[in-house]
């Protein structure tokens, strides 16, 4: 289902979760976002680069140590996430068109509890 959505909305699922934990935390450092979006420091750098040329993000150095670089969204960067919410809205709602709310209910609990599972396994 991500690939077909990544083609609806031109945007990967990569590059959404780097924009969603810029609108929760306003500012953060380029390293600190890396971590909390589990992404390779190579990935997140590539995609904050694309990012910041279509003029979503915008990156500034810490002015008391150039090493680290902040980073956070532009104006432009919120409106086309709204506009990336009320598509995947509209997405889910045509993935979902034929199932009753009961079914649409049951589903989630299923698979809430499928990543709860997910989470409890150790290797």
């Amino acid at each position: 289902m991500s690939p077909k959505f990544e083609r609806c909305t031109g945007i990967s699922q990569s590059r959404l979760d780097l924009l969603h934990k810029l609108i929760e935390v306003g500012e953060i450092s380029q390293r600190a976002l890396q971590r909390e979006v589990n992404i390779d420091n190579a990935a997140v750098t590539r995609h904050l680069k694309q990012l910041e040329a279509k003029g979503m993000v915008s990156r500034r150095k810490n002015p008391d140590d150039n090493r680290i670089t902040f980073v956070r969204l532009t104006t432009e960067g919120r409106e086309r996430i709204d506009a990336l919410c009320q598509e995947k809205k509209e997405f889910i709602a045509q993935v979902l068109k034929d199932f009753s709310f009961d079914e649409q209910d049951l589903l989630s609990d299923m698979l809430i509890r499928i990543q709860h599972n997910l989470k409890n396994i150790h290797y």
